[in-house]
């Protein structure tokens, strides 16, 4: 059983030669040895928005002793979010000709980010919060925008003030670092197999697209940049363009697997 919004950890034990093949809820799911390859491990997980009810984890292993096909079923439910109202700049909510050329643009570039991610895990060991500053209960919220249901919020907030050091959660490679429309200032950084983290409306950006990055290393400082009410940090996580719990992802243990 697992909540829409949570990221899991999944293990399998198999043979150093085998190579597995997985989809769950319609994305694939991408595994890992470690162990000297008797174990195998994906780092995976379920989108905010998934409906609740039976889904079904398909893998089929293959390897030179011949082929084994298994399935498991996986109970989602729903996780309980609250609904949020806030007023921004009316461009925001309704912007006009140009900007919305803009976006269009921004989300294609976006689209094009997400398209390619490295054929290994890049991250190693837990994941750490990118600030100090105090986290809100953010995530899932059905976000009004002056009055008009927005979106629901994709990310986890940090009472970040003005010009607060934002770090890598873990180690990788910066796919986007550039000013954007909603995001404002906005850092991507792919951790491999399909995993990113997403550090937005950062008020100054110190890393450069393609740089290899650890965990705990400066990306920029917070700010107020693009759709804000004030300054913060958004951070999000996105897997196989499904968005999960930031504060979930923090409290797995992955410091065994790798």
């Amino acid at each position: 059983m697992v909540e829409a919004g949570s990221p899991e950890l999944i293990h399998l034990e198999s043979g150093r030669d085998a190579r597995l093949d997985a989809d769950w809820l319609g994305r694939k799911v991408l595994f890992f040895p470690t162990h000297g390859g008797r174990d195998w491990f994906a780092l995976a997980g379920v989108d905010v928005e998934a409906p609740a009810g039976s889904s079904v984890l398909r893998v089929a292993v293959r390897s030179d002793k011949g082929s084994i096909d298994f399935s498991r079923t996986v109970e989602i439910h729903p996780a309980h979010y609250r609904t949020g109202s806030l007023t921004v700049p009316p461009k925001f909510v309704e912007p006009d000709a140009e900007a919305l050329k803009r976006i269009e643009a921004e989300s294609k570039l976006k689209a094009k980010v997400f398209a390619v991610s490295a054929p290994e895990p890049l991250w190693s060991g837990n994941f750490r919060a990118p600030v100090t500053s105090q986290p809100t209960d953010s995530f899932g919220t059905r976000r009004i925008f002056n009055g008009k249901l927005a979106s629901i919020h994709k990310g986890m907030d940090f009472r970040a003030p003005m010009g607060t050091p934002v770090r890598a959660g873990n180690s990788g490679v910066v796919v986007l670092a550039q000013l954007l429309y909603y995001e404002g200032n906005c850092v991507i950084i792919d951790h491999g197999l399909g995993l990113w983290t997403l550090s937005m409306h950062l008020s100054r950006i110190d890393v450069k697209e393609g740089q290899h990055v650890a965990a705990g290393e400066r990306l920029g400082l917070s700010g107020a940049t693009g759709r804000v009410t004030g300054p913060h940090l958004h951070w999000a996580v996105r897997w196989q363009g499904a968005y999960l719990d930031p504060a979930k992802l923090l409290r797995l243990n992955l410091s065994a697997v790798r």
